[in-house]
């Protein structure tokens, strides 16, 4: 492995933190309602943000899977937009110091990327790294947002109940970053926030929100969220028109919301499950999520359109636009069991 610090350039001389948190937002994976985007961008948005770090992006970032962006204007190559993997030192409504991690997921050299990673850990006395996700489920947006919490000690997540037991999934560099931090003995979590399969192309506020909230209780850093709390009710309030307006779309909202309270009746130690219909189990669960998952690992797939439209369960907004596979048959999502 080549030098993991050579990986980085530090801006500056780095202040005194005490013991920050830190908090990883990068892209490239499973981004559900585009819920860690949002939350990134209203944490640099909202908060003042100083650049602590840069990653050498030639290195981590493979072009030709995903090519950034570049705008032509008449006759003249206007902007390029540089993928940019950057360490922020921001502080929250309290005025406490936090970092944040943003920028595209590497595609190359994972091991030294997180052995660099965790030298600035090492650097910055960081007491708990925090990473954030979404992933799509079979859940009624009309119910609270769920999370899936995870850590390198049972004690961080302590109060959470797991809503999956044991899955198989391509690995991402934030995950394993937790996984390696763990095995050096750092302590490190994440959190996957629960979003409705049927919005989940969609920028789903209440998602962000609760991606901030859960960073919020497990370091007591005092995150803004007002701005997408009321984004979210814009958001809510127009899925449901839309629900109303259609019988088909009303009647799998019912049903996600049937399973859906089958399943938190169950865990709450009563035996109702039986009396609401058999329940896809939770390897069904699995095996779509590993599907989905799968789905965003395909480097050679031609790049989705997204066409925007009617959101919404029976709708038209947002439904993919791609070559059909032959002898691949359309799939629905399952609902969350336990």
């Amino acid at each position: 492995m080549l030098e993991p610090r050579d990986l980085y350039e530090l801006t500056g001389d780095l202040p005194d933190l005490g013991r920050p948190v830190l908090v990883q937002a990068l892209t490239g994976f499973v981004d559900a309602g585009d819920a860690t985007r949002l939350a990134r961008e209203h944490l640099m948005d909202t908060l003042d943000a100083t650049l602590v770090a840069t990653f050498d992006a030639d290195q981590l970032v493979d072009y030709r899977s995903r090519r950034p962006p570049m705008i032509f204007t008449e006759d003249h190559w206007e902007r390029y937009d540089e993928p940019t993997v950057a360490l922020h030192l921001l502080r929250d409504d309290d005025g406490t110091p936090f970092l944040l991690f943003t920028g595209p997921e590497p595609d190359l050299q994972w091991e030294r990327f997180i052995a660099a990673v965790a030298t600035l850990v090492d650097r910055l006395s960081v007491r708990l790294t925090v990473g954030l996700n979404a992933i799509p489920m079979g859940v009624p947006h009309t119910r609270p947002v769920g999370v899936t919490a995870h850590a390198t000690r049972p004690e961080l997540v302590a109060g959470y109940q797991p809503w999956l037991h044991r899955v198989q999934v391509p690995g991402s560099a934030g995950n394993l970053l937790e996984y390696r931090l763990g095995q050096q003995g750092h302590d490190a979590m994440g959190f996957a926030v629960h979003v409705p399969h049927y919005l989940a192309q969609l920028a789903y506020p209440p998602a962000a929100l609760e991606l901030l909230a859960s960073v919020s209780r497990a370091t007591g850093l005092l995150l803004p969220t007002n701005e997408l709390r009321n984004a979210g009710e814009l958001v809510r309030a127009d899925v449901d028109k839309q629900v109303a307006a259609s019988d088909e779309a009303a009647a799998l909202v019912r049903g996600l919301e049937e399973q859906y309270d089958a399943f938190v009746r169950g865990r709450q130690g009563t035996d109702l499950l039986a009396q609401t219909g058999p329940l896809p189990s939770a390897d069904e669960l699995g095996a779509e999520l590993e599907r989905f998952l799968a789905d965003q690992n395909r480097p050679t797939d031609p790049p989705r359109s997204w066409v925007r439209g009617r959101a919404g369960p029976g709708g038209e907004g947002m439904k993919p636009h791609r070559p059909e596979r032959p002898g691949r048959p359309a799939r629905e999502p399952h609902a969350v069991t336990s």
